[in-house]
């Protein structure tokens, strides 16, 4: 069954992007105001892309992407102007020299074995999140909701320790079922890293192999650029990955830690390498609030000159000699801020408040 991403243009111009299993079902649903929320108020809309993927997982990744594109990027993906999306894949400053090499992924969109870019793709698989022997539901649970938080949904279980599925899982999961739902069991390491290409083995002791050492961010880098599934195993609760586990591995993922206390637990780890994964993807974050702009020059005088008569009526400047550099420290303290109009306007309004205090209605 495929499953879908897909791009809807909307009445006021912006763009909405999605995943689905049944392409028809949802726009028509898109189309008849059924959904609540970003589409609702914007129709009439219009589908304008789609591409489907072979798992949930990749239309997923492939929505996180595109979301977070610019518009122009959008429009060149619509367009099917490849050109075009990857000149804007490229920092401002390079977009005017020459083009990247073509064994660099642009924009989030892979590279082929052979170096040419796979037009057709806009992002390789995120990783299989492998949990090897796990003991506990509970943190195999926590681990699902770390994953989840961060846009991964791809779990494997290698002999956990209590069978699956545990009961004890999805209390911890705080939400996260379809990760729990969706996991698979493996009766070992190998079965369970079979079709992937690159496979990283999360460990901070030395385990007598020789392998290549990448930070977390290094290894994202390298996941979101490379062809092909990758997978990172996590070791069990007690004692991490077995020797013979990492030997299976192609790269060992490490971080710095104290070396007096260099444990983490499942979870922790987890989300520490999900979290580096999430910063090449397109995830939600709080919006940014545009602040006012500053107050013209004439609004700020204006209520510095409001104080200064207040202030000498008030007998503040009561030293002549000094009344010249009091006033110059009382402009600059008050010119740090960098205050809007209204905040000018508030001031301003307290200080004719003070100026001619009213009688409260009640006040003796």
């Amino acid at each position: 069954m495929p499953f879908w991403t897909y791009m809807l243009r909307c009445n006021d111009g912006t763009y909405y992007t999605g995943h689905t299993d049944d392409l028809e079902s949802r726009v028509a649903q898109h189309h008849a105001g059924t959904l609540r929320g970003y589409t609702h108020d914007r129709r009439p809309l219009e589908l304008i892309w789609s591409e489907a993927f072979a798992t949930r997982e990749e239309a997923l990744s492939a929505e996180l992407r595109v979301k977070g594109w610019s518009r122009a990027k959008k429009e060149a993906l619509v367009a099917h102007d490849w050109d075009r999306l990857k000149r804007f894949s490229m920092p401002p400053s390079e977009r005017s020299g020459r083009e990247n090499s073509a064994s660099t992924a642009l924009g989030g969109i892979p590279r082929l074995r052979s170096g040419r870019t796979d037009e057709g793709h806009l992002a390789p698989p995120s990783p299989a999140i492998v949990l090897v022997r796990p003991q506990l539901g509970e943190n195999i649970g926590k681990a699902a909701r770390a994953m989840l938080n961060f846009g991964l949904t791809e779990m494997r279980l290698v002999a956990p320790r209590d069978g699956w599925p545990n009961p004890s899982a999805g209390p911890a999961a705080s939400g996260a079922d379809r990760v729990l739902a969706e996991a698979r069991v493996f009766d070992s390491v190998a079965d369970a890293v079979a079709d992937c290409a690159h496979v990283y083995a999360t460990t901070v002791r030395k385990r007598g192999v020789t392998k290549p050492v990448v930070a977390p961010d290094a290894a994202a880098q390298a996941i979101h650029v490379g062809p092909g599934r990758s997978a990172i195993l996590f070791g069990p609760e007690r004692s991490g990955l077995e020797t013979d586990d990492v030997a299976l591995a192609r790269t060992i993922l490490t971080v710095p830690i104290n070396p007096e206390f260099g444990s983490l637990n499942l979870a922790q780890a987890v989300i520490l390498v999900a979290y580096e994964w999430s910063k090449h993807v397109a995830l939600a974050q709080p919006p940014a609030v545009d602040h006012d702009p500053p107050a013209p020059q004439a609004d700020l005088d204006g209520m510095l000159d409001q104080l200064d008569t207040m202030l000498d009526a008030a007998g503040y400047f009561h030293v002549p000699d000094r009344a010249a550099v009091t006033r110059r420290m009382l402009r600059t303290l008050l010119t740090k801020p960098g205050w809007s109009a209204q905040e000018v306007r508030t001031v301003r309004g307290i200080l004719s408040t003070l100026d001619r205090p009213r009688n409260r209605r009640g006040a003796e």
